[in-house]
């Protein structure tokens, strides 16, 4: 009995390699849906550079057009399966400026005891940082 309950926690590679697959693709999509929605939504774009300018950042509209780029280079590289590592810290650092100027005031919550909070942007960090430490270079032996 102990032997079959021990099999039961052990995956694959394989499986392994398949539901990181899915973790990667996944988030990839989820994100790609802002960019193509400032592409088929250009108005918003300025007015998405006049919030960045107002919370301080030089070249407002410049840099909203960059996180839209960004968004959709990282993503394609996420579905693609390239540059996984450079793809991961690209939406990592959008995120991250998105939970601190955006979310953090909002609480925690996306929905139910709060509304437009942090959670979601967490799921998202949590998952693109287990799949960049899945696909993080390993230094060999020698290279030491």
């Amino acid at each position: 009995m102990i032997q079959q309950w021990h099999k039961v926690n052990q995956a694959s590679p394989a499986k392994l390699q398949r539901g990181l697959d899915i973790v990667r693709i996944g988030v990839a999509l989820i994100i790609l849906i802002h960019p193509l929605h400032g592409y088929t939504h250009p108005a918003n774009i300025p007015l998405f550079g006049e919030f960045l300018t107002e919370l301080g950042y030089p070249f407002g509209t410049a840099l909203a057009w960059l996180v839209l780029l960004v968004q959709t280079a990282s993503s394609l590289a996420l579905l693609i399966n390239r540059f996984i590592v450079p793809a991961c810290i690209g939406h990592i650092v959008v995120i991250c400026f998105g939970l601190v100027h955006v979310h953090a005031q909002n609480g925690w919550y996306v929905v139910g005891a709060g509304q437009g909070g942090m959670e979601w942007g967490f799921i998202l960090l949590s998952s693109l940082l287990g799949v960049m430490w899945a696909y993080w270079p390993q230094r060999d032996k020698k290279d030491k």
